[in-house]
């Protein structure tokens, strides 16, 4: 099955020198496992937009976004048997974050994509 994992929080700066050495190991590890199809950190908002419809209305809005409390930093699309193994695959992820940089906030959802 294929799983898509985001990590939303709203922190605000990039993740530190060693935690990025650390999410590298566990890519390379799991790329070579042939688990891994696709993963990548996002810039910030400020870089984005947003298209909208609203009250019947589309519009394009460029970044920051004021009403941001937290937002999307990366994502990864891999393959697992089951949720129980995306959902391991989630907790080492978050893990790293927990020991390379303490006091940083956030979730990881892990979520099936549709059919087959």
């Amino acid at each position: 099955m294929r799983f898509m994992s985001f990590v939303t929080s709203a922190h605000a700066g990039p993740p530190t020198a060693e935690l990025i050495e650390a999410m590298n190991k566990l890519a390379d590890r799991e790329i070579k496992a042939g688990r891994m199809v696709d993963m990548g950190g996002l810039t910030p908002v400020a870089m984005g937009a947003q298209v909208r419809i609203a009250d019947g209305k589309l519009s394009v809005i460029d970044g920051p976004f004021v009403e941001a409390k937290e937002v999307i930093g990366g994502y990864a699309i891999m393959e697992f048997r089951n949720k129980e193994e995306a959902v391991a695959s989630a907790v080492e992820f978050m893990q790293l974050h927990k020991d390379f940089m303490p006091d940083w906030e956030g979730t990881c959802e892990v979520r099936a994509f549709a059919g087959p």
